[in-house]
């Protein structure tokens, strides 16, 4: 029997190890329609010139059964673009912008879950009244219609402190709103959205304990299956970790799923993985959406892996191939996992980060341990990519462990075991 030839929009290694350990890898042949290299650190975003690099790929190949991407920008987006052109399964490119695009989603949203997100105003970077015009009291957040982890997202507590952080944004807003536009001009989408002139939301504060809820639409039936804790930084607006499963109540995790199927049907996104940020507001007793994301996280990969004894991989892969995907069930090593994230909060430059020999030692005394280092030595924290707006990230630390507190001892004796050296640009440190 001939291979299923499926191809990964932003293709790295991580992610290829996680899906060749799927039940269903042995059936198939995993190509890069596009490199991870082609997607993050670059300079810019040509749509047109990575739409046709994926097609000569396919053409080249000669055979497709499925595409599928688990990273935000441009990877969700051309999904649909190619899954239209071969005639694969998969969603709109239409529901997906729906999702993606924030003041679209929220117009949207509002038809059917208005109890359930805050209030939103768009509003154009450039316009000198726009403070005035939004109506709106601090604190909220700025972010644009479209950006990824947290680009340009600003928590807003002053009018003085809008106009600073909208400077900022004008700099760099073009580096993903720009080829998103020409996409949406492309795909011939209605031009009150294509052709906006507001690219920012504001939105009132949501706030509670966060987590995300994964899952995913087949035939127009939409399925949850895990809800993972968002830990932040004490005093931070920056996760500090993952943490599956939830410690959320079951009648909170199933009204976050209700809220979801009301969201989702009324997007008539099908045929795709989703991951959905919410915020459980303990005194108000209610649940709020934060966003909608068309795709599986894989930042939760290797925890839903270590809980369930395969990555939700499988869900995404079986979506793209026309098939309905497997329940997951408790299979792991681990009853609770985690995906920590070192971060510093002071820009430098990266003079050493950790070897294979440094993370093979811990290896040895944490079993299940992964360690990927996004950094490299040399590099300034100003030149990373898709960082949030108050941290750099220097390693993302996957455990495994009986509970929370095995899962915290875990990690502190990682920490211990990692160097990281950095000239800090006012003062020398040493992690």
């Amino acid at each position: 029997m001939s291979k299923k030839q499926v191809f990964i929009i932003g293709l790295d290694n991580f992610n290829l190890k996680k899906l060749k350990s799927i039940p269903e890898s042995g059936e198939c042949d995993f190509h890069a329609a596009l490199d991870i290299s082609e997607i993050r650190n670059v300079d810019k975003y040509d749509m047109e010139e990575l739409i046709r690099r994926c097609f000569e790929r396919i053409d080249k190949h000669g055979k497709i059964d499925a595409v599928a991407s688990y990273y935000d920008f441009p990877g969700t987006i051309l999904v649909p673009v190619i899954a239209q052109k071969y005639g694969l399964p998969g969603p709109t490119l239409k529901s997906i912008l729906k999702c993606e695009h924030k003041f679209w989603s929220r117009i949207e949203q509002q038809k059917v879950i208005l109890d359930h997100i805050p209030k939103f105003r768009a509003f154009d970077p450039f316009d000198e009244q726009a403070y005035e015009k939004l109506e709106m009291i601090p604190p909220f957040w700025i972010k644009p219609n479209k950006s990824f982890r947290s680009f340009l997202a600003f928590r807003i507590s002053s009018e003085s402190h809008f106009y600073e952080n909208v400077r900022f944004m004008q700099k760099h807003i073009h580096f993903i709103d720009e080829p998103f536009q020409k996409l949406m001009q492309m795909y011939e989408i209605p031009e009150e959205v294509s052709e906006m002139k507001e690219s920012c939301i504001a939105e009132a504060m949501i706030s509670g304990h966060q987590c995300t809820l994964e899952g995913y639409v087949c035939n127009g039936n939409v399925v949850s299956y895990g809800v993972v804790d968002s830990l932040r930084e004490d005093n931070h607006s920056s996760f500090s970790r993952y943490e599956y499963p939830s410690v959320l109540p079951q009648e909170i995790q199933f009204r976050m799923a209700d809220v979801t199927r009301r969201a989702i049907n009324q997007i008539g996104l099908d045929n795709s993985a989703f991951n959905v940020e919410f915020f459980y507001n303990q005194t108000a007793d209610e649940v709020y959406l934060l966003e909608i994301n068309p795709r599986i996280s894989q930042a939760h990969t290797d925890i839903f892996e270590k809980v369930h004894g395969v990555s939700h991989h499988t869900i995404m892969l079986n979506l793209a191939l026309g098939r309905k995907p497997k329940t997951l069930y408790y299979k792991g090593v681990f009853n609770k996992a985690a995906h920590f994230m070192l971060r510093t909060y002071e820009s430098g430059r990266i003079k050493k980060v950790p070897g294979t020999r440094e993370i093979n030692i811990l290896k040895k005394f944490i079993p299940g341990l992964e360690v990927k280092i996004p950094v490299t030595d040399g590099v300034h924290t100003s030149e990373m990519q898709g960082q949030d707006s108050y941290s750099y990230e220097l390693a993302n630390i996957f455990i495994g462990g009986r509970d929370q507190a095995e899962l915290v001892e875990k990690y502190n004796k990682v920490l211990e075991g990692l160097t990281f050296e950095i000239d800090y640009d006012d003062s020398v440190h040493v992690h």
